[in-house]
């Protein structure tokens, strides 16, 4: 269950107090191509990843968006009621979000969507984190449309093919290097993964070597409890999966989609990384 504060605020647990920019710049492709993008960051500098929220159950966050881009933009928390509303340019909104069960929301920009949330505005936030949770914001592009899209242009959604996959802002062999997002552990530990699908194709995420269960799905509940190794997950949809590795070693995981593992055409530049276990 979601709790949305208004005028006669009560407080959880713990408040967290959290500022995020809406920037807009230019995003370096993994071949080296620059694109034109959008993000929620941590500062007024632009960076390709979204900041990730992480929570505990019942906790309260106190959120201040401020719009650092030059043009209006909306604020939504995906599966709740009465958070929706806009930021012009220049402007702070504050928002107040709790929930009372484990789960992981998606905020996104709902203006003109879904433009500006296909631009890079949307990201993640996690209720219920332990002390090895790791986060996987998965997202795809046609460089082309982000240009067009960023210069104001319309493009037609019923045509497109995406050139560009990436988790965290990041594709492989870079996404490597993203300690929230690499999995690394040690058998027996309790894991837990945020998944978020926050681009426009679907995708059929596929662990070599273990199986994780379902512990939220964002879109059927009947899902929870189900012990798989592959996830297929819709636009705008979400899980928390837990992972309790049962053997030590260093397995991929990737979408089943092999365009998706690609960069600009280029094989193994797409969505792919390792879990690597002790």
């Amino acid at each position: 269950m979601v709790c949305v504060l208004g005028i006669q605020t009560i407080f959880f647990a713990n408040s967290i107090t959290k500022t995020i920019y809406i920037n807009a710049g230019q995003s370096t492709c993994v071949d080296g191509k620059q694109m034109a993008y959008k993000a929620f960051n941590p500062t007024a500098v632009f960076e390709e990843r979204n900041v990730q929220v992480s929570m505990e159950v019942t906790d309260t966050l106190l959120l201040q968006v401020i719009n650092n881009d030059s043009v209006e933009h909306g604020f939504d928390v995906k599966w709740t009621v009465g958070l929706r509303d806009t930021v012009q340019a220049g402007d702070t909104l504050n928002v107040v979000f709790s929930s009372t069960d484990l789960g992981i929301f998606i905020y996104y920009d709902h203006l003109s969507y879904p433009n500006n949330a296909y631009m890079g505005l949307a990201g993640i936030i996690a209720v219920g984190t332990n002390s090895n949770t790791y986060f996987w914001n998965i997202k795809d592009h046609e460089l082309a449309w982000n240009d067009s899209i960023g210069a104001g242009g319309v493009v037609d959604w019923l045509n497109y093919y995406p050139d560009y996959f990436t988790i965290n802002g990041l594709s492989n062999p870079n996404i490597n290097s993203d300690t929230t997002a690499r999995v690394e552990g040690f058998v027996g530990d309790t894991i837990l993964i945020y998944m978020a699908n926050t681009g426009q194709a679907e995708h059929s995420i596929h662990f070599h070597g273990y199986h994780c269960e379902i512990l939220s799905s964002s879109m059927n509940a009947g899902h929870v409890g189900r012990i798989k190794d592959t996830f297929p997950i819709k636009r705008m949809e979400g899980y928390v999966l837990q992972l309790v590795p049962h053997q030590i070693g260093e397995y991929p995981v990737h979408d089943h989609n092999l365009l998706s593992i690609t960069g600009g055409g280029l094989y193994p530049f797409g969505m792919f990384l390792t879990i690597l276990i002790q």
